[in-house]
């Protein structure tokens, strides 16, 4: 008796650890509500650590009850782990195909103990219908494997819990297994199974647990490295990126437009700081806009903004610079009182060799000071200065109006 319950108590180990699993991720999931995968992971290695418990203690009696019960408690949770995995990319199942799949492996348990008995149709049902279930939700998350090391991290293990499904079911069990309940706890197939359901289940919790604080990480690194304001990088941000480009820049051409709004301090003293505001989100919105997506957009405090353009040379950043601010120039800026226009100043350089990011900020920033000094409304390069002939006229119905002045 001694050794059955000690052998009891170590059967129930692995489903203590999912159970363990199960709290941190309601624990993770209580700290981000919004990432509702987390609930289904928690639900996953609860529901698992049920059904290990139904078969281990042979609740509910009898053995059909017991072999449909645990297998529908296994079932869901690996229907809830891959649709929470798949949920994290925006990629589920959705609940109905969750029901049809749950339905056929519960209805096909079912045939195979009360109409056509058969032990080893059950087995290899909901091995390979597991492992099944895993490789297609991999399948669906390849782009995961190009991504960030804790995305790759969970692609493979992910791939590789549903793959062993296949060659341990078939090495384990071949075509016979004992019919007895106590020769079938002895045999190298549910021993094979406990362990390496402990193992790799452990891992790939271990590896969601991992992508899911990575995800929490990223999005706080967002918003410290987001201005609020007009929705682009703030100047940490910015500086951040720019300087990580730099570092790991191959051959190529980059260029850094820096863009200044004119007489904006005018702007805010004369029509005050909410209308200020709402000029500077909409500059940014129009940089936005105008990028590219490799582009690295940011605000860099006050009314400077910053495009840093990878892949670029300086003639391409200059027209770049024009094309915005003349769009600038001739965007109607939605104030009080109606529409109003604004202009802005460039300063453009291309990257050097051994240009670190002050360096490179350094010398193009004297030349947007260059372009505010010389008049502004202009964008201004090494050797090339340029001013729009086709800005609004300043002088048509916008007396005395900051919005109005075009250098």
């Amino acid at each position: 008796m001694d050794g059955v319950v000690v052998k009891t108590t170590l059967q129930l180990i692995a489903p203590g650890i999912l159970v363990v699993f199960g709290i941190a991720f309601v624990c993770a999931w209580l700290i981000e509500r919004k990432r509702n995968y987390l609930f289904w992971l928690a639900a996953a290695c609860v529901l698992f650590a049920f059904g290990a418990m139904s078969q281990i203690l042979s609740w509910p009696p009898g053995a059909g009850p017991n072999a449909i019960v645990s297998g529908a408690l296994y079932t869901a949770a690996v229907i809830a782990a891959v649709e929470g995995i798949l949920l994290r990319s925006g990629r589920p199942l959705g609940p109905l195909i969750d029901m049809a799949i749950l339905a056929v492996f519960v209805l096909l348990l079912a045939y195979f103990f009360y109409i056509d008995r058969n032990l080893i149709a059950r087995v290899y049902i909901q091995n390979f219908g597991y492992g099944l279930l895993m490789v297609i939700a991999a399948w669906r998350l390849t782009a995961l494997a190009r991504g960030r090391y804790v995305d790759r991290a969970l692609f493979w293990v992910l791939l590789l819990f549903g793959l062993h499904f296949f060659p341990r079911t078939l090495l384990t069990v071949g075509f016979s297994l004992p019919v007895d309940r106590t020769a079938f706890a002895n045999s190298v197939f549910w021993q094979a199974l406990q362990l390496s359901l402990a193992v790799l289940g452990a891992g790939l919790a271990l590896a969601i647990l991992a992508a899911a604080v990575s995800d929490m990480i990223d999005d706080l690194r967002r918003e410290r490295d987001l201005d609020p304001l007009t929705g682009i990088l703030n100047r940490r941000g910015f500086q951040d990126r720019v300087s990580a480009h730099l570092h790991r820049r191959g051959p190529g051409d980059a260029a850094l437009a820096l863009c200044d709004i004119d007489h904006f301090k005018s702007i805010n003293d004369s029509l005050g700081h909410d209308i200020g505001d709402d000029v500077l989100g909409e500059v940014g919105r129009l940089l936005r806009g105008a990028s590219r997506r490799r582009d690295i957009v940011g605000r860099l405090g006050g009314e400077e903004f910053a495009v840093f353009l990878p892949d670029t040379n300086e003639q391409d950043a200059v027209d770049y610079a024009e094309r915005l601010r003349i769009a600038i120039a001739q965007h109607g800026f939605v104030i009080p009182g109606g529409a109003r226009h604004v202009t802005v100043s460039f300063g453009v350089g291309a990257l050097q060799p051994g240009d670190d990011w002050p360096s490179l900020y350094k010398r193009v920033d004297g030349r947007l000071y260059a372009a505010k000094r010389g008049g502004r409304n202009r964008t201004i390069a090494h050797g090339l200065s340029s001013v729009s002939d086709d800005a609004p006229d300043r002088h048509a119905g916008h007396a005395g109006n900051p919005l109005a002045e075009m250098g």
